[in-house]
């Protein structure tokens, strides 16, 4: 049985017995801030375990893609040294919200694993909770489970919690006896013990307690079931493998790994890691780029980034020197299309991506290795044992490179790494990286909201058709979360009522602002948010009189904003259909802002978008605009839209009914936020900034409508105040330019002339600055330059006088640093400009090379300078 049919069969089993089958939902969390990833089952139904949301279902069945490669689940430094660790997996899991609980979920347990799947139950153990006698007493009543075979274990095993407060329970889980051939063969080996003999195949959690900040734990009102099974494990188990590795799941991905690298699986065991850590990161790379996350130094993104750059490593040692994973990423898309539809779709732009990346790295990776390599030489040489902190963040810093691969190589060499070191110096790093993922999730829940979503409470969205609408305040909210039946004059508060006009803050569209209106008083509407599923607030300040729960009041949304949000949220939508249409079709959302003044738009591409193209891109959506087409919307089933061509937002979460938007045949989307009626609305579009934001995304920033107007005017009014300020017309503004940079390049060559000259006067001292390094006359010096040219001139002066010896220039030009390595020739059958001055490039985030006599190299990181020509006297001497 394959991985495939075993997925199957175990939607199809719970399916029968009444469960719901529910999407795997992305790797990105919808709305949970406190999550990097979905790293199991339960996360997608977390606010319904805790009472925060309703389904329309009470039983539910998942196939659930995970990664564990970050936070507190961080399974990465393990992958490839053991049988069964993954970043990514899929875990099979069945859900009850209150309606079944531990007999039914042991007894659909046992049923489908010796039944559906055919495991011997001579084969099975089970573990329950020391203190659960009530699944201990269940499993006692499972007629083919061997007598024995039930094992109490502690809190640690088999106890589980959602956090240090709120709900948790004991959980039961099932092992399989997998033989005393892969047992650690102790006397007192059992379930619970650390080695291969008894695996654990599935975890049933009896949500039954909530713990509050006392510890306390009082019995929910409505026990749940969270189960939770991996399908590499248990495809494994039922293949007869002994290793993850060696299931059908991974079979393709490792044969694709052996056909690029040339190498044989199970032949020598490190090359079985190297391609067991491609394999999986392939995997992990493949799903997290086609669920919207793109490589990245923050968050998300610098995981993803880890990730591909530890296979790149093990891919260095297959012997893997170029680019390669996206032939990998293909063998993965191939084995998994046919349960993720979604990663055809992906493709182009994850090899894309994929390449980008390991380009990218390769450019740095080699420098990062010789300085790792040398530094973990001498700590051999010196005898000692630890790679410092300071020098892993160093590599960090300035290549890029990743602590795991040192911690890699290090473990090869027997050596350990110094994590607090490196983690006190990545503090700030690691704040910026919590920032840039922590928040934009829902409010959080206080006991007014929750007691309205307890009463089933929703509010009715009318604001497509309405801008003004009567309503009744159901309740009110004050800034401490508490429920009030009253608010007066200057106090803050959320008011909900059972239909708004407004919209909320959603899908990167600004909320509305207004005025809810009453007899007794008025609330100047300051934003509009999704307090949770269905709940909208109406953040507001009570302008005048008063406002009690039951008044009837009158919504009226701020028109001239909403208008202009619709102008530029159209906008996006044009924008996003012209950006494929030039660039290409990987061009893919990746992020959008919508406000009244402007809207932003980002976007996945690789390379800075030419004048000419944005030319075209904003020409293309003017144009649009221009044929004032109607903006149609319609509501579908959500297979219905994709199926018809609706562009679905990566990470997004959509209903089973969506809101498709259209204009014509040139753009349509998946969207709820509030548009135009025609694109002739919108007046005009322009482009005011593009640029990168992140390895693989761009950022463009327009506006539109009078905005847009108000544009082109203020660059007019600059264009007139510059030819005043040059004396001249704004026609001949151009000539006057020109003619001015051609004298201004006439003076810069006097300049560096003069600047030359007076350098080369200054030699001698330059000369006499030298100091002896083993018997060696180096000179090192910063100059001041005004070009590259002038450290060349100088460096041909100075080599006429140098004598016998090496010397190292150094200089700054707007920014950029300048180098040159000079040899002596009698010295350099010993001494390698070129060897030189590529270690000290390296210090300065550049690189370069040359002959044996002169080298000349860049840098990007003037800054460090002092440092790197501060070195040059340790170089010289370890080549002596």
């Amino acid at each position: 049985m394959n991985g495939n049919e075993i997925r199957e069969k175990f939607l199809k089993y719970f399916a029968d017995q009444g469960h719901t089958i529910v999407e795997s939902s992305p790797l990105v969390p919808h709305d949970d801030p406190t999550l990097l990833f979905t790293n199991a089952g339960m996360v997608q139904f977390k606010r319904v375990f805790m009472g925060d949301e309703k389904r329309d279902y009470v039983r539910a069945t998942t196939s659930q893609r995970c990664v564990r490669a970050g936070g507190k689940h961080n399974d990465l430094e393990n992958v490839g040294y053991t049988a069964r660790h993954h970043t990514f997996f899929e875990m099979l899991g069945n859900f009850s919200f209150g309606d079944y609980f531990k007999e039914e979920s042991i007894r659909y347990a046992w049923d489908f694993l010796t039944k559906e799947l055919g495991l011997p139950a001579k084969q099975l153990w089970v573990s329950v909770f020391e203190e659960d006698d009530e699944a201990f007493a269940l499993w006692e009543k499972v007629e083919d489970l061997l007598p024995g075979r039930i094992v109490r274990l502690g809190a640690a095993d088999n106890f589980w919690a959602m956090g240090d407060t709120g709900p948790c329970g004991p959980c039961s889980e099932i092992h399989i006896d997998q033989g005393l051939d892969v047992g650690c063969g102790k006397p007192d080996c059992k379930v619970g013990c650390d080695c291969d003999r008894y695996l654990e195949i599935w975890n049933l959690v009896f949500m039954q307690f909530n713990r509050d900040e006392s510890g306390e734990m009082t019995p929910l009102p409505k026990p749940s079931i969270d189960t939770g099974m991996g399908l590499e494990r248990i495809a494994a188990v039922v293949q007869g493998k002994y290793t993850n590795y060696d299931s059908d799941l991974f079979a393709p991905i490792i044969a694709r790994i052996c056909a690029v690298s040339g190498k044989q699986y199970r032949r020598e065991p490190k090359v079985d890691t190297a391609m067991r850590v491609i394999a999986d990161h392939s995997r992990a790379t493949t799903f997290l780029v086609a669920d919207g996350v793109l490589p990245s130094n923050e968050g998300r993104g610098y995981v993803l980034r880890r990730v591909m750059r530890r296979a790149i490593r093990f891919g260095r040692f297959l012997g893997l020197s170029k680019p390669f994973m996206s032939q990998i990423t293909e063998a993965v898309v191939a084995q998994m299309q046919d349960a993720y539809p979604h990663l055809l779709e992906a493709r182009d732009l994850l090899a894309k991506v994929v390449v980008n990346e390991e380009e990218r790295f390769l450019e740095t990776i080699d420098h990062g290795l010789v300085m790792l390599n040398d530094e973990l030489a001498r700590l051999l040489k010196a005898g000692q044992k630890e790679v410092m902190g300071d020098f892993i963040f160093k590599l960090y810093d300035t290549f890029g490179f990743p602590v795991d691969i040192v911690r890699d190589m290090a473990m090869e060499k027997g050596l350990v790494v110094d994590e607090a070191g490196f983690n006190l110096a990545m503090e700030i790093q690691r704040q910026q990286s919590k920032k840039s993922w922590k928040g934009g999730g829902l409010a959080e829940i206080g006991p007014g909201i929750r007691a309205l979503l307890d009463q089933g409470f929703k509010t009715n969205f009318v604001g497509y058709d309405h801008r003004v609408y009567q309503s009744g305040i159901t309740a009110l909210i004050n800034e401490a979360g508490e429920s009030v039946k009253r608010a007066g004059q200057g106090e803050r508060i959320s008011i909900l009522c059972p239909e708004t006009p407004f919209y909320a803050e959603a899908g990167g569209q600004s909320g509305d602002h207004g005025v809810i209106s009453g007899e007794n008083g008025q609330a100047k509407v300051l934003n509009t948010f999704t307090a949770a599923e269905g709940l909208v607030c109406h953040e507001a300040e009570i302008s005048q009189g008063n406002i009690a729960c039951g008044d009837r009041v009158e919504l009226t949304v701020a028109e001239g904003r909403r208008q202009r949000i619709a102008n530029n949220h159209t906008g996006t939508h044009l924008l996003h259909a012209a950006l494929q249409e030039v660039l290409g079709e990987h061009v893919k959302q990746a992020g959008s802002l919508v406000e009244p003044d402007r809207l932003r738009f980002d976007f996945t591409h690789f390379s800075p978008l030419t004048p000419e193209e944005i030319k075209r891109i904003e020409s293309m959506v003017n144009e649009k605009i221009r044929e004032n087409n109607r903006v149609n919307t319609v509501v579908l089933d959500r297979e219905q839209a994709i199926k018809e061509g609706a562009t679905a937002l990566f990470g997004e979460k959509y209903a089973d009914k969506v809101r498709v938007v259209s204009v014509g045949d040139f753009s349509k989307e998946l969207c709820g936020g509030t548009h135009v009626a025609a694109t002739g609305d919108i007046g005009l579009l322009k482009i005011v900034t593009e640029g990168g934001i992140a390895s693989g995304v761009r950022r463009i920033e327009a506006v539109t409508g009078p905005a847009a107007f108000a544009r082109f005017q203020e660059v007019e009014q600059k264009v007139v105040d510059l030819a005043e300020l040059l004396k001249t017309t704004p026609t001949e503004l151009e000539n006057r330019l020109l003619k001015l940079m051609a004298r201004q390049k006439i003076l810069e060559r006097e300049v560096s002339e003069l600047n030359a000259k007076l350098t080369i006067t200054d030699l001698d001292q330059i000369l006499a600055r030298a100091e002896m390094v083993n018997g060696i006359k180096v000179v090192v010096t910063r100059i001041q330059i005004d070009s590259p040219k002038t450290m060349r001139e100088v460096g041909d002066r100075l080599r006429d006088k140098l004598g016998s010896g090496v010397a190292v220039l150094g200089g700054v030009f707007e920014d950029k640093v300048s180098l040159l390595a000079i040899v002596s020739k009698d010295l350099t059958g010993k001494y390698h400009a070129g060897n030189i001055i590529k270690e000290v490039a390296a210090m300065v985030g550049g690189s370069g090379g040359g002959r044996p006599d002169m080298a000349q190299a860049g840098g990007s990181m003037a800054d460090k300078l002092p440092e790197a020509l501060g070195r040059v006297n340790a170089i010289v001497a370890a080549m002596t």
